[in-house]
């Protein structure tokens, strides 16, 4: 996506997890925990994927959207499908979307990524920053002409 900025990807975060399953620190229960809420999204609002489960190895993936701004209102912490995501980035500013994976047969879950979406991506300079910064200066040089007195 176009807009799309600030990707964190929690896939050295998701190899730990993995890792601690595999020594034995760790029970499965821990990590295979999808609330049903959660299954119900993917299930619904779901992006299949080909990638196998790391715990069960017999269900592909699913990746859940879920969204998260102010100017969402009360649609914040919804849901979303992939083809979705591009109107809203068209539409608002800024949101955030958070990626989980989900295995329907076991419940592993995991925060795959967050990224921000929005119209404040498609150009550098937005007109949130660029008042941002006039108020920036405008206060330094405040700051500097009572500093001087």
């Amino acid at each position: 996506m176009r807009t799309q900025r600030q990707v964190v990807d929690y896939s050295l975060q998701k190899r730990a997890v993995l890792r601690e399953l595999l020594a034995g620190r760790v029970g499965t229960y821990d990590v295979c925990d999808a609330s049903p809420y959660l299954k119900n999204a993917a299930r619904f609002h779901g992006e299949p994927t080909d990638r196998r489960c790391p715990i069960c190895r017999s269900e592909n993936l699913t990746l859940v959207h879920y969204i998260y701004g102010d100017e969402l209102k009360q649609s914040a912490g919804q849901a979303r499908t992939l083809t979705e995501l591009p109107v809203l980035a068209m539409t608002l500013r800024e949101f955030q979307v958070f990626v989980v994976e989900v295995c329907l047969g076991c419940d592993w879950n995991h925060l795959v990524e967050q990224y921000l979406l929005g119209r404040d991506g498609l150009t550098g300079d937005s007109d949130g920053t660029s008042e941002r910064d006039a108020a920036g200066a405008e206060g330094t040089g405040r700051r500097r002409r009572e500093a001087q007195r």
